[in-house]
């Protein structure tokens, strides 16, 4: 009976009305029979449908209340259908459909999607329920995959399967599927709207002209179906806004935005309203309609805010449509468009941070999109404050872009902003170029925009003018602001510069008048008020000048910081005067630091007031507390000069003069390019302070060079003159000059300073003060005479005291002079006598002593050893062997360099013995000269004092001794020094005696020849004289000196190399004989030949440069004539 209720509310509905329906479906669970199978299931369809019912009536419903009445029988309904059949599937996505309409629930109906699915994954009904929220959630992939499954299980399955699939492709970008997907539903259902909007989505992105017009067609296709669906309106609306129909789209947008639900739907309707309301000016509705956009949109949805972000900078309000554009922002962080709003937003923004994310904007702008003209224009426009360089750059590469791309001249704006930027860095000339090329720009082009170009033409002269006015052609700058002034008699800058001009050149009296011109214009110009202010206060009018201050606070209410801080600066200037109430000076105190404390709570950042209350602090004593002050203020910031300038009045205060001075002189030089009268008055009053007062006398008259009508300058100058000539007439021992000079300065000073204190103008010196000076210059004059004559007197001491000392000083002079010629005449005769004997020396010692003997051949080792029998020859005896270096082989060749690299590294140290041993034989000489006088004679060779005793003792024991012969020491050889006739000993290599001695010759008695010599033993005269063999008596024995000598070998091989080196450096080798009445000693030294060496083995380094020594006992024995093969030569040491 149910099966048959519900067969009739079908036909009921499709005949009496849907009110029938409802009562046969509501009825059925009463009336209807339950005795048969299924009844459950037939129970639970009749509660699922009627259900279904209520919620496509909720949702066709417009009126909010009466669609929360439906759903709430929908709920009831499904709540009954729930405990019949809970997990029936049907059921199960009925009740999930109806959770996903609510849009609340949406995580519930996705569990039972999921359920159904889990049982059937090829229901339709479930999978596009569960496609809907996959898409809702912009998983699309995932979406699509459901739609194709319910496609698979059902090729018949409804056109809205067709459309979810095509919207799926849209968001994944495969646009010709998206295109087939709407073609296809559209074949199933050609009333489908969703797929003729696609469609028409399509087309109209396309760009294409035809298509534009093929999707306009669908959308008055899908409008003609259903004319309350909100996205064809909405999409319609967009077309005519392009079309600028704003009457159609505000009705279409309207019909829209009432008839829907859906909040991003009535997020886009909204957004059309309001976008048609701006391009219309009606900022109001616009305003209100692009925030109930951003109300219903989603955070994905941004169009609302950047359409709300303009309205408020419609309104003023930056700070709010910072906000918006931010959260446009966030979502499109590369959007040029929003970056460039935002960073001209917080161009304007007094935050230092906000400026300089304003350029990190603008920049990543121009990094992203070089050829952006507006971008370049809005960053050289921040960097202007901030960067100059950097702001003209950006300016200079728009103006390039213009030229370049677009091959246009460059507009008069770009110029000008260009133009002051080189007025800021000071290149005028180029400045000067670009005005003018602006100016013929906008005479060229004044025809086609004559309104906005003669604007600009305005501003290019008033700058023109500017540009003069700082090139000091004042004439120039006069005419262009008065034809400004001609076009434009409102032009209120004009009058301001004009009186300002009049100020600089002192006329005065003018400038109030341009300034008064000024404020007949605008009553409350605050310029104007303050340049009047200025002048009062530059003429120290300080009441007048408070006045005008106080005028512009009022009008501002208190926030005008410059007019706070001059008035503050007035109470601190009433502390410096001198005709002060010094009653009054802690009242003037309290009321500046007032002043400049309500600036600094205003501003925190104001340098000046910081500088002002540091300026307080200093005058109340508190010295420390100001320098730090001062010492923040200049860490702030290097160009500001008043606080360099307080630094070194803090200096002077704590007494220390050098670094004041030095402060002054910095910021002259810094700020003022070394002219500045003001500073070079501080500047002279530190020299004062620190007692040069030369210095500030100079430093004064510079100043009135500068300032010649300065009478303050004169005033100082006056004073210093004063203290000068005081201290120079006090000091006893200034000169006449210096005295006359002083008196000189002191009239100078008391004429100044009477005419000083006879001024009839207010001055900022005290009248009083002068007159006293000059009554005191006056006393001093009266002492004058006194310091005159006292002065004179001493100069004429002075002067007779210089006479005498320049008589003295000629006299010992002179006789100085002739001291000199006496000596070095003497000198002169005495080198030439020393000439003589050293050319008669050299005469006499030719060939002086020669004798002929038989020597041995003595062996000289070379690293191997050679027969006894085998001669050594003398490199200088002609019969030695020319081939003797070509029998060595290449082990003694290679000995040898070795050999000769040492002695070369050794010369220094050689050099430095040579002086010690020259020092060494002089001492000997002179020993040896006193043992002469007194008939003793010794051999050269070293005894220490243990041999001489021993050798005493042997000459009493043993009067008769052999020659013995050992190698020794190398010694040089005497050489004629060419300053001096004596003969310099050089030191040479001893020999000391052997155990064994060897005899001279092979007999004692052997007397065929004898040597007889004669010797001169005048020490004085230093002559020599010949030796014959027939007139002198043998002579008398002379006693054997031993030595002993223990050295290791390599003592040996430096002595040897020493004296090598030594021999080398001589020109001549020379042999030395010596006798006397008491012995004779004969010393031989040649280069190359050696009468005795030590054994290979004892000595082989030194084999080749030997020294042999003989010394004879009583008569020295000779080879026989016949045995005679070699002649040698000596020379005999004086």
């Amino acid at each position: 009976q149910t099966t048959k209720k519900q067969q009739k509310a079908v036909v009921s509905t499709q005949s009496t009305g849907m009110h029938d329906f409802v009562l046969l479906l509501e009825n059925c669970q009463k009336d209807a029979a339950t005795d048969y199978h299924d009844q459950e299931k037939d129970k639970m369809l009749a509660l699922d449908t009627l259900a279904a019912y209520y919620v496509r009536l909720g949702r066709k419903e417009k009126n909010r209340e009466n669609r929360k009445k439906h759903f709430a029988k929908a709920t009831s309904l499904y709540t009954q259908a729930d405990k019949i059949i809970m997990y029936d599937q049907n059921h199960l996505v009925g009740r999930a459909h109806f959770c996903l309409l609510e849009g609340d629930k949406t995580d519930q109906a996705d569990a039972q999607f999921n359920f159904v699915l889990a049982k059937s994954d090829k229901h339709i009904a479930a999978n596009m329920g569960k496609a809907c929220i996959l898409f809702n959630k912009k998983d699309f992939k995932l979406a699509l995959g459901h739609f194709k499954k319910a496609l698979k299980g059902n090729d018949n399955c409804p056109a809205s399967v067709r459309l979810g699939m095509g919207l799926c492709f849209y968001r994944l970008g495969n646009l010709d599927k998206a295109q087939m997907a709407f073609q296809r539903a559209l074949q199933l259902d050609p009333r489908s709207t969703g797929s003729l909007i696609g469609q028409a989505i399509l087309h109209l992105n396309s760009g294409d002209k035809e298509k534009l017009h093929k999707g306009v067609k669908l959308l008055s296709t899908a409008y003609g179906i259903d004319s309350a669906n909100s996205m064809t309106l909405n999409h319609l609306a967009n077309h005519f806004f392009f079309k600028k129909d704003y009457q159609k789209v505000q009705h279409l947008a309207q019909h829209a935005l009432q008839g829907t639900e859906v909040e991003y739907i009535q997020a886009e309707s909204c957004y059309q309203l309001a976008r048609s309301y701006h391009n219309q000016q009606k900022y109001d509705q616009a305003f209100q309609y692009y925030y109930q956009s951003t109300q219903f949109a989603s955070p994905s949805y941004v169009l609302p805010h950047f359409g709300l972000g303009q309205m408020y900078i419609a309104r003023g309000d930056n700070p709010n449509a910072a906000m918006c554009f931010e959260k446009v922002l966030k979502i499109q962080p590369n959007n040029n468009e929003t970056m460039k709003i935002l960073g001209s937003l917080y161009s304007q923004s007094d935050d230092s941070d906000k400026r300089e994310q304003a350029k990190v904007l603008l920049q990543k702008v121009t990094t992203q999109c070089p050829e952006d003209i507006e971008a370049w224009i809005e960053l050289g426009g921040i960097l202007q404050s901030c960067d100059i360089h950097e702001a003209l750059n950006a300016y200079n590469t728009a103006a390039q872009i213009i030229r370049d791309n677009i091959n246009e001249d460059v507009p008069p704006e770009i110029l000008n902003n260009i133009a002051s930027c080189l007025f800021q860095l000071g290149k005028y000339e180029e400045c000067l170029t670009h005005y003018e090329t602006a100016l013929d720009y906008c005479k060229r082009e004044l025809q086609n925009d004559e309104s906005y170009l003669s604007a600009i033409t305005v501003t290019i002269t008033y700058n023109l003018a500017r540009l003069y006015e700082a090139l000091h052609e004042f004439s120039k700058a006069e005419d262009l602001y008065k034809a400004v002034l001609k076009e434009h008699p409102n032009y209120l800058d004009c009058y301001l510069r004009l009186g300002c001009i009049a100020r600089d050149r002192e006329q005065i009296f003018e400038a109030s008048n341009w300034f008064k011109d000024a404020l007949q214009i605008n009553q409350d110009n605050a310029d104007a008020w303050t340049l009047i202010g200025n002048l009062h206060i530059s003429k120290q009018e300080w009441g007048p000048g408070q006045k005008k201050f106080e005028r512009i606070i009022k009008t501002t209410n208190d926030k005008d910081s410059y007019s706070i801080l001059a008035i503050g600066n007035v109470w601190l200037q009433m502390l410096y005067q001198p005709t002060r109430d010094r009653d009054k000076e802690q009242k003037y105190q309290e009321r500046a630091l007032a002043f400049f404390k309500q600036v600094m709570r205003q501003d925190p950042r104001n340098m000046y007031a910081a500088n002002g209350i540091g300026c307080v602090l200093a005058v109340k004593g508190h010295i420390r507390e100001a320098r730090d002050v001062f010492a923040q203020v200049r860490e702030a910031t290097a160009e500001m000069p008043d606080v360099w300038l307080n630094l070194a009045h803090i200096y002077i205060e704590q007494k220390q003069f050098v670094s004041a001075i030095q402060m002054y002189e910095n910021c002259l030089k810094k700020f003022y390019k070394h002219h500045n009268v003001e500073i070079l008055l501080y500047l002279a009053r530190a020299h004062f302070v620190y007692g040069k007062l030369e210095e500030t006398r100079r430093i004064l008259l510079r100043a009135r060079h500068m300032a010649p009508h300065d009478n303050l300058i004169l005033f100082n100058l006056s004073y210093v003159l004063r203290h000068l000539a005081t201290s120079t007439l006090r000091d006893e021992k200034s000169g006449l000059e210096d005295v006359v000079s002083a008196v000189r300065n002191l009239e100078l000073a008391q004429r100044f300073f009477t005419m000083l204190s006879k001024a009839t103008e207010k001055q900022k010196y005290d009248l009083n003060h002068a007159g006293a000076e000059a009554r005191q210059c006056t006393d001093l004059l009266s002492q004058a005479q006194y310091h005159v004559a006292r002065a004179r007197k001493l100069d004429d001491e002075q002067r007779a005291i210089r006479m005498q000392q320049e008589k003295a000083k000629q006299e010992l002079e002179s006789k100085r002079k002739e001291e000199e010629d006496k000596r070095l005449k003497e000198e002169e005769e005495k080198h030439q006598a020393m000439l003589a004997q050293r050319e008669v020396y050299r005469e006499k010692a030719k060939n002086i002593l020669i004798f002929t003997e038989e020597v041995e051949p003595v062996r000289v080792p070379k690293g191997r050893k050679k027969k006894d029998d085998e001669p050594i020859y003398s490199s200088g005896d002609p019969s030695s062997d020319p081939d003797k270096d070509d029998a060595l082989n290449e082990e003694e060749k290679a000995q040898k360099k070795k050999e000769k690299s040492e002695r070369k590294e050794k010369k220094r140290q050689a050099r430095e013995n040579k002086k010690k041993a020259r020092k060494e034989r002089e001492r000997k000489r002179l020993q040896q000269e006193k043992e002469e006088k007194s008939g003793k004679y010794t051999s050269k060779a070293f005894i220490s004092d243990s041999e001489e005793d021993e050798n005493n003792e042997d000459d009493d024991k043993e009067p008769e001794r052999k020659m013995e012969t050992t190698p020794a020491k190398p010694i040089k050889s005497g050489v004629l020094d060419s300053d001096s006739s004596d003969l310099d000993d050089s030191p040479r290599k001893k020999a000391a005696p052997s155990k064994k001695r060897k005899k001279f010759s092979d007999s004692e008695d052997d007397s065929d020849v004898r040597a007889e010599i004669e010797a001169d033993t005048s020490l004085n005269d230093r002559q020599i004289s010949d030796i014959s063999e027939d007139d002198a008596p043998p002579p008398p024995a002379a006693p054997v000196v031993e030595k002993k000598i223990e050295e290791s070998d390599s003592d040996d091989k430096e002595a040897t190399e020493q004296a090598t080196e030594a021999v080398s450096e001589d020109e001549k080798i020379e042999s030395e004989t010596v006798g006397g009445q008491e012995g004779l000693v004969s010393e031989t030294v040649t280069e190359d030949l050696v009468s005795e060496t030590a054994p290979p083995e004892e000595n082989p380094e030194t084999a080749e440069e030997l020294v042999s020594e003989t010394v004879f006992e009583k008569e020295p024995e000779t080879p026989s004539k016949s045995e005679e093969k070699k002649k040698y030569s000596a020379l005999i040491p004086l």
